[in-house]
């Protein structure tokens, strides 16, 4: 009875708290303390080798730099000193998920979003098995996030 009652008591407290609170599994972060530069080519190997073949490589913060001087103050507030992303795919894994839910091919490709802020880089990766959480691919999709995020601690720590 004394733990209903606690419950009672806490549900309109966790309804006040912020909705972001309860996605702070949506993102997969993972920060290491080097640049892009030195991580970038075996972050790159470490992906392929785990055979998520990169179609893409946007060099997002440069694109961005472009429009310093039109955004004036609203440009980089958060004074990100590189954002560059890899756009990757795993033919079987997409085959796979079609093949489960076609609707779950709204994740391919898959990406990943690396930030570089006073020498320490971050790689930000969405995780799959958020949208696809009532999919009949979830458990698909869950062994490619896990294989992703696998490879993206490879090549950060080497």
């Amino acid at each position: 009875m004394k733990t209903l009652k606690f419950y009672l008591m806490l549900t309109p407290l966790l309804l006040l708290l912020p909705s972001g609170v309860f996605a702070a599994d949506t993102v997969f972060r993972f920060t290491v303390d080097k640049p892009i530069t030195q991580i970038y080519d075996k972050l790159y190997k470490a992906m392929e080798d785990a055979h998520f073949y990169i179609v893409f490589e946007p060099d997002i913060g440069r694109n961005l730099a472009s429009f310093a001087e039109r955004w004036g103050e609203d440009y980089n507030r958060s004074h990100l000193d590189a954002i560059r992303a890899m756009v990757f795919c795993n033919g079987w894994y997409a085959n796979q998920a079609a093949n489960r839910d076609p609707d779950m091919l709204a994740l391919c490709p898959q990406h990943l979003t690396l930030i570089e802020s006073h020498g320490k880089t971050t790689a930000l990766y969405a995780r799959p098995t958020v949208i696809a959480a009532d999919s009949p691919a979830r458990k698909v999709l869950s062994e490619l996030e896990d294989g992703v995020i696998a490879a993206i601690k490879k090549g950060m720590r080497d």
